[in-house]
């Protein structure tokens, strides 16, 4: 699930194991290069749609016989991904070309350059007709790194045979929620509590639509302060409510899915994969299935829901560079955000595909998921945001033992330590 572009897990806790590089795949890259026509090797996520190997074929074919692009497919976790390629480009290993990184991993790729800066006419194409807030998460220290390809955000779903009007607030939410409870109807708010990504994002969100955000401006040191109190606040009151499931402390959005269709739930807070999900598995409930706005924190302020996506970086160890850029490009193309739409699930990142035709038929809520994303926050963007995501999921799991103020106090701690590199990066 995190493949469609979902924000990632970071299960940096887990064994730090030694993954093999793949000796077989190397050996066969570049297979072309004997008859002039260079190979370059795209790493993505495991796409079971079959639109990623489809733009790979695509723009082999346009580059008119100049490359082929090989998609290679990294594993399924998102930890394993970043750490395979963290480990080949320590290594300086050429074979990789063009990289599909997550839209938290741009900062910390540039920072150990890694990844080239994307300049000139390929910058123009880059970024033209792109939505801005996709684009913050490929941009680091004012210069561009990589190339918006997927995006995502979450909707508010909910039941129209049990609440006819959507809530626009977390507390008009909470008030519903407890009134179905009274009335013994289904009533839990689904949303990702377990100890990992989902939970910082939850957070995340709460707190910039509350007007603050996690690190200031320049990314130097911890912002935090009311918002954050507020956001923690939220997040232990819906823990603490008729409205939680009691299985929110280890839900992520696949399980939040789950509970929405088996009937037990009246609102989630999730990605639109729901909607294809809940018309195949459930189809009666389909039926009133509807969606809304992210709720907001404060009735006058938009919610600021976050991101989340795939970015494509050219690496620095590409034998091929000027060819990878313009491959990326490709990759990205209108046609090939289209199908990425349609068939593999993931929001496009160029404005003017949420007025095309077939995009607004295969997604009925394009205009709610557009207007999101023009509000939306992203996650701190910093080379450490590894330890940040850490130290917010860490200290507010689980929700229901949040204590506000001194959770964000031991949060702003811990991101102290990480800006100044006290702590470990996984």
């Amino acid at each position: 699930m995190h493949a469609r572009g979902h924000p990632r897990g970071t299960r940096w806790l887990r064994a730090f194991a030694v993954l093999p590089l793949l000796a077989s795949a190397l050996a066969a890259c570049g297979s072309d290069e004997g008859s002039g026509r260079p190979t370059l090797n795209w790493y993505n996520f495991p796409d079971d749609s079959g639109a990623l190997q489809k733009a790979a074929d695509r723009c082999s074919q346009a580059s008119g016989g100049r490359y082929r692009i090989s998609y290679n497919k990294l594993p399924r976790a998102a930890d394993g991904q970043r750490q395979q390629m963290v480990r080949r480009l320590a290594a300086e290993d050429d074979s990789l070309d063009i990289l599909g990184l997550d839209v938290t991993w741009a900062a910390e790729f540039a920072e150990a350059r890694w990844i080239r800066e994307w300049t000139g006419a390929a910058k123009r194409q880059a970024v033209e007709g792109t939505l801005r807030v996709p684009l913050q998460t490929s941009t680091w220290k004012g210069k561009l790194y990589a190339v918006p390809y997927n995006t995502n955000t979450q909707l508010l779903w909910y039941r129209k045979d049990l609440v006819p009007t959507p809530p626009r607030t977390w507390a008009e939410m909470l008030d519903m929620a407890g009134a179905l409870a009274r009335q013994g109807k289904p009533h839990f708010v689904e949303i990702q509590g377990a100890q990992y990504e989902g939970l910082t994002v939850w957070f995340n969100t709460l707190i910039n639509s509350a007007g603050g955000s996690i690190l200031n401006a320049s990314a130097t040191e911890p912002s935090l302060g009311p918002p954050a109190v507020r956001a923690a606040g939220i997040m232990r009151e819906l823990a603490t409510s008729p409205a939680a499931d009691p299985s929110l402390p280890n839900q992520m959005e696949d399980q939040n899915r789950l509970a929405m269709e088996s009937g037990v739930a009246a609102f989630e807070l999730n990605y639109p994969f729901v909607y294809p999900s809940m018309k195949a598995n459930n189809p009666e409930l389909f039926k009133n299935f509807r969606w809304a706005p992210y709720p907001r924190v404060d009735a006058n302020r938009p919610a600021r829901p976050t991101i989340g996506g795939i970015d494509l970086a050219v690496s620095a160890y590409s034998r091929h560079p000027d060819l990878a850029f313009e491959a990326a490009l490709c990759l990205r193309n209108r046609e090939n955000q289209l199908t990425a739409a349609l068939e593999g699930g993931l929001p496009p990142t160029l404005r003017a595909l949420y007025d095309e035709p077939a995009f607004m038929k295969a997604y009925p809520f394009s205009a709610e998921v557009l207007a999101a994303l023009e509000s939306a926050s992203v996650r701190p963007i910093t080379p450490v945001y590894q330890n940040v995501s850490i130290a917010v999921s860490h200290t507010l799991s689980p929700p229901s033992g949040i204590k506000p103020e001194s959770s964000v106090n031991t949060i702003r701690e811990q991101i102290d330590d990480a800006l100044r590199s006290e702590g470990v990066i996984p």
